[in-house]
């Protein structure tokens, strides 16, 4: 691919703003420009690189491949601009207030402290608030300030970043397994038993398309709180679903059906258009972006 550098990168960040925010409007929104600015922005992007970028599919706007290979670039290209920009309103030093972060109870508890050294690093005098909660919060009601999730928000106003395609195993501990016995294929875990992380019905019918069929029979015991369902597992009770990076780190439980493909989930990075005008909201997106995208 030609040298991005050539390329205007009011452009290049026209095009960034539209695959993450999936439309033309949304990016349009969000960059503060007219729709057709941003499409003729687009236009001359691809003329310049000679591909399209982006194809209409009915009412929707699709990224094509050529679109996603550029794409990898320019989320490169992005997050330096960024960083960019914040040294150039000041040192991170001096960022100062508060940011609320809210994600999962595990992926809170067993991920973020890492990215949290990170900020505290960075942003000494930043005050960060966790909430730890599996609800997807309503950031346009400000009852966050960053939200990571598995889904995507429907709404339009939100600034929305896919950092992460991650991948799950099923746990359980040495102990369990030498005692219920290693089950040698999907078929074999239905006659195991297994730890609820909340509404089990949900879950079921989640694990069912991956060839996996359970029942009620099989969970015996769970809990809304991932981190106690979590530790049921660690305590021997039976199988759990958990993250490769928890379920990996975590000493005395090693994955039930090594064999077995990974449980691919996304990871989404959320904020309120506050991003563009909030250094403190700035840099910690940021951080989580670069952590959670390794």
């Amino acid at each position: 691919m030609t040298d991005l550098g050539d390329f205007d990168w009011n452009h290049i960040r026209s095009f960034l703003a539209t695959a993450e925010t999936g439309s033309l409007s949304a990016a349009a929104r969000q960059l503060g420009q007219t729709q057709p600015t941003l499409s003729r922005q687009i236009a001359a992007l691809e003329a310049d690189l000679g591909v399209m970028l982006f194809e209409r599919v009915g009412r929707t706007l699709e990224i094509t491949q050529a679109g996603m290979e550029l794409l990898d670039h320019t989320r490169t290209m992005g997050d330096a601009a960024n960083r960019i920009a914040l040294a150039a309103s000041g040192q991170a030093t001096s960022v100062e207030g508060r940011v609320r972060i809210t994600a999962s109870d595990v992926m809170s508890a067993y991920i973020l402290p890492d990215v949290l050294h990170m900020v505290r690093a960075q942003a000494p005098r930043l005050q960060i608030d966790v909430i730890a909660s599996n609800d997807i919060r309503d950031l346009m009601r400000r009852e966050a300030d960053i939200a990571i999730r598995h889904v995507r928000p429907d709404q339009p106003d939100l600034i929305a970043k896919l950092v992460q395609e991650a991948s799950g195993h099923f746990y359980a501990t040495t102990d369990y397994l030498n005692r219920a016995g290693r089950p040698k294929s999907k078929r074999a875990l239905s006659q195991h038993e297994f730890i609820s992380f909340g509404d089990t019905d949900q879950m079921i019918a989640y694990l069912k398309p991956l060839g996996i069929h359970l029942s009620d029979e099989n969970f015996r015991l769970g809990s809304q709180n991932g981190i106690v369902a979590w530790e049921y597992a660690k305590q021997g009770f039976g199988i759990a679903p958990m993250s490769q990076v928890v379920g990996d780190a975590t000493p005395g439980v090693e994955r039930a059906l090594p064999g077995m493909e990974p449980i691919m989930f996304p990871i989404w990075l959320t904020t309120h258009r506050e991003l563009h005008t909030s250094r403190r909201i700035r840099l910690v997106f940021d951080l989580l972006a670069e952590f959670l995208s390794k």
